[in-house]
């Protein structure tokens, strides 16, 4: 990229007249740089009234040098730097060139007038002129300071305000051309164009000529090129147009509070955009590397089975947003998701899918949720797998605690079971149960629960007495574990291509059922044991009792 003060040589080259806007923060600088002008102006006045100081050198140097640092950093294009009388004499001079340049500062602009200035706008104040050879002096200092020739220094000739005529302005500026100064800023709060027209037309045809027609607004850009002029500097617009809109706002609320204020001001959306908040996106997705970078989930929620005694309420929407307490069985999933850290979710649609509204996942559509089965929801969400994958259905809560120890373990396919559906006496639903290699004996305290279990039987037709577990509908599997499972269901596909009872009972196979295809295919699967901290919502009973926990 080319460096801004090369790039404002470049600019003042290429261009007749380029126009230079006043900025007290990066934001505004922003605002500048999006409004198509060249240049930024870190204006003395706008950074003083932003403390809600006079500009009267009541500032310090570091103040000034930190909002010009911010706004070279908020913008591509140059940015000139309003250094009022340069801090005090030759030495504070050499400091100023160094730090500003530094800080990517294009060029630098000082006043010829004494230490403490006063803003030369306004009316009835003191405007000593410092003696021309002290200037001169503070030209050469800063001159052999700068580190690169592209660094500019533009010497502000305040004769004109000072009121000591059109002689004096001209003496001064042949002057401080001489000393080497880049260019010559001519200053005057006259009504009218007359004596900068004068200036421009009488003075010596070298170096950059620079003016700031706050108080002449009548001279149009057009007879600024013709008068010889290279850079136009509108220098406090920006601030007292803010100074108006904020007033104007803040009264508004005063009266009518804030119903109906945000016609008034910009939408957020502008804000993020002038933040820069989609670079940040962009850079967190390349460059942000969490333990959670490479999961990814699926929900899978494209059927439309329900128990009767939901169905009134699910008339016009898929369990999966069934409202409970305000927010969605859906929703609270992914916030559960979200609360470890997994943020690339997918859901599975289908039923219903134009009332499925959740934020913040990606959807996927089933168009045969009514012909296949879940297993076929759960390959479709599973493309283009992460390093580890949950699964889970749509029907089930399930605290974030439960997902955490899930992704501890490393196993290649893993199902989460638990063993408290024995308490249950009335149950209105066939379980996915599970048997386990070597099982917990009941009643005795174990050591190492958290080593996994491999799973030997798993299904609705496993009997409760030889079953140790439910399987509770998640599950987290590996890259070569989702592979695994991809490849075992392409390859009984096709075997069953030719029989199209067999294969209309294999599209409609359960994951749970297919599962219990890989063990018996010798493909290791284990348990990952919990005890509660996740519920089904399956009927009624457990819609209140959903809604009677998240109160």
């Amino acid at each position: 990229m080319m460096k801004k003060p090369v790039c404002l040589r470049k600019l003042l080259g290429e261009k007749k007249l380029i126009r230079i806007v006043g900025a007290h923060n990066g934001m505004t600088a922003k605002l500048v740089e999006n409004n198509g002008f060249e240049g930024v102006w870190a204006s003395g006045l706008e950074v003083s009234t932003s403390h809600a100081v006079p500009d009267a050198n009541i500032l310090t140097m570091t103040d000034f040098l930190n909002a010009s640092a911010e706004m070279a950093d908020s913008v591509s294009i140059p940015v000139i730097s309003d250094c009022d009388v340069g801090y005090g004499n030759s030495n504070n001079v050499i400091r100023m060139v160094k730090k500003f340049e530094a800080a990517g500062i294009s060029a630098v602009v000082v006043e010829d007038k004494k230490f403490p200035k006063v803003n030369s706008l306004v009316d009835d104040t003191r405007q000593d002129l410092a003696p021309i050879a002290e200037f001169v002096g503070k030209i050469m200092a800063a001159q052999n300071a700068r580190q690169s020739s592209d660094f500019m220094f533009f010497a502000r000739v305040e004769a004109l305000i000072a009121g000591c005529g059109m002689e004096e302005a001209l003496r001064r500026a042949s002057a401080y051309l001489d000393a080497g100064a880049d260019g010559i800023f001519i200053h005057s709060k006259a009504k009218d164009p007359r004596e900068i027209v004068e200036f421009c037309q009488r003075r010596e045809k070298r170096g950059i000529l620079l003016i700031c027609p706050t108080k002449y607004p009548s001279l149009k850009e057009s007879d600024m090129v013709k008068l010889g002029v290279h850079m136009a500097i509108y220098a406090n617009q920006g601030i007292r147009a803010s100074i108006k809109a904020v007033n104007e706002v803040l009264a508004y609320m005063s009266l009518n509070g804030i119903g109906n204020v945000d016609s008034r001001i910009a939408p957020l959306s502008e804000v993020f955009e002038l933040q820069g908040m989609h670079h940040i996106k962009q850079d967190e997705e390349k460059y942000l590397k969490t333990e959670m970078a490479g999961v990814k989930a699926v929900i899978v929620a494209a059927g439309s089975r329900v128990d009767e005694s939901l169905k009134e309420l699910l008339r016009d929407r898929p369990l999966a947003m069934l409202d409970i307490n305000g927010k969605s069985l859906i929703k609270r999933d992914v916030e559960s998701l979200n609360a470890v850290g997994i943020d690339d979710i997918r859901v599975i649609v289908g039923h219903k899918k134009e009332s499925m509204v959740v934020e913040n996942v990606s959807r996927i559509e089933n168009p045969d949720y009514s012909s296949k089965g879940i297993l076929h929801s759960v390959s479709l969400g599973a493309a283009n797998p992460g390093e580890k994958n949950v699964i889970a259905y749509s029907d089930i809560l399930f605290d974030p605690e439960i997902i955490e120890g899930l992704l501890k373990k490393n196993d290649d396919v893993m199902l989460v079971v638990d063993s408290s559906y024995k308490k249950v006496h009335v149950r209105n639903k066939k379980l996915e149960l599970v048997s386990v290699e070597n099982p917990r004996v009941s009643g005795i305290r174990a050591v190492n629960m958290s080593r996994t279990k491999r799973i030997l039987k798993i299904g609705r037709e496993l009997s409760e007495a030889d079953a140790h577990y439910e399987f509770v509908g998640l599950a987290c599997l590996t890259r070569k574990g989702v592979h695994l499972l991809a490849r075992e269901y392409e390859t009984a596909l096709k075997k069953c291509a030719r029989n199209k009872a067999k294969l209309k009972a294999l599209e409609q196979i359960s994951f749970a059922d297919f599962i219990q295809v890989l063990i018996d295919k010798g493909h290791p699967v284990h348990a990952y044991e919990v005890s509660g901290g996740w519920m089904e919502v399956h009927n009624f009973s457990d819609y209140k009792h959903a809604c009677s926990i998240f109160t």
